[in-house]
């Protein structure tokens, strides 16, 4: 192993706190790019920008999946980085290299048949659990908040008299949320009288004094169970993508889908509009007589 590649393994450990499978990745990473350089008769700290240009196009031609050689490239830039800062190197020969164009992901969204069942499985979960399963589904998804939001709305977030929920997003935004009345029923059944006062809607013995995102995650996923589903499949944000993907599907526009989830860009909504195509793509291939 290169004693630069080393050097540049141990400070991710010791300044960065890296998990042991995160620095076996980069290793590998690095060392598939070190025998890529010694071909050429070079250790990979001495590689210039023609190496890295012809490592990638490798990549490229062997197959190898966009978001590998997308990783692989992120290695190599932190690396040279590294070098550069440690004074090993005055140049970075990546900082001309583009990542490879990404495929656009596909959010995961529940069916509507799906979004009922997990409502009905919290439902049946034991004691406290089944009120507060049902009022986080409920209310993550309909009202597409992200689950940071969620936990920590305040104690007077919900009123009866009040559909719209002020939320305060990403950058200290706020908007406004239409809440159901279902929903609404449901969080504050959920929350009852609660033992201590607090100034939160779903208030805990957390250090936050709020119920945690990873309880949040906990209690979905009990949910899932219990309604015979993969919890693999079900998290804060997949019923908030199952919110945008069903709004869409029954004719909600971009725009107000856009102020709904409180996007700052429209062009982040518009990955929805992909899962409308998928959907109509697949309808067709599937059903028209023709399409094979």
């Amino acid at each position: 192993m290169d004693r630069h590649v080393d050097a540049f393994l141990e400070m991710l450990a010791a300044e960065r706190g890296a998990a042991r499978n995160t620095i076996a990745a980069y290793r590998a990473d690095l060392d598939d790019f070190s025998a890529h350089a010694r071909i050429r008769g070079l250790q990979p700290a001495d590689a210039g920008p023609e190496i890295v240009q012809s490592y990638l196009r490798g990549l490229a031609s062997a197959g190898l999946a966009a978001r590998t050689a997308a990783r692989r490239l992120s290695a190599l830039r932190q690396f040279f980085r590294f070098l550069v800062r440690e004074g090993v190197r005055t140049d970075d020969p990546t900082e001309l290299s583009e990542s490879p164009r990404l495929p656009a992901s596909l959010p995961k969204a529940l069916s509507e048949a799906e979004v009922e069942a997990l409502i009905a499985g919290a439902a049946r979960l034991p004691g406290k659990r089944a009120a507060l399963g049902v009022a986080l589904v409920e209310l993550l998804y309909v009202s597409g908040l992200r689950v940071t939001e969620l936990v920590t709305l305040s104690a007077g977030a919900l009123r009866a008299d009040a559909p719209l929920v002020a939320v305060l997003g990403k950058g200290g935004k706020e908007r406004l949320v239409p809440v159901s009345r279902r929903a609404r029923e449901a969080a504050l059944a959920a929350r009852g009288t609660p033992k201590k006062p607090s100034r939160f809607l779903f208030p805990s013995r957390a250090a936050e004094g709020h119920v945690t995102r990873q309880a949040v995650g906990a209690v979905l996923k009990d949910a899932a169970l219990a309604a015979g589903l993969d919890p693999a499949r079900v998290s804060p944000h997949v019923l908030r993508h199952s919110f945008a993907t069903h709004l869409l599907s029954r004719g909600a526009d971009l725009r107000s889908l856009q102020l709904l989830l409180g996007h700052a860009d429209i062009a982040t909504t518009q990955i929805y509009t992909k899962v409308m195509e998928e959907r109509l793509r697949r309808l067709v291939e599937e059903h028209h007589p023709l399409a094979g």
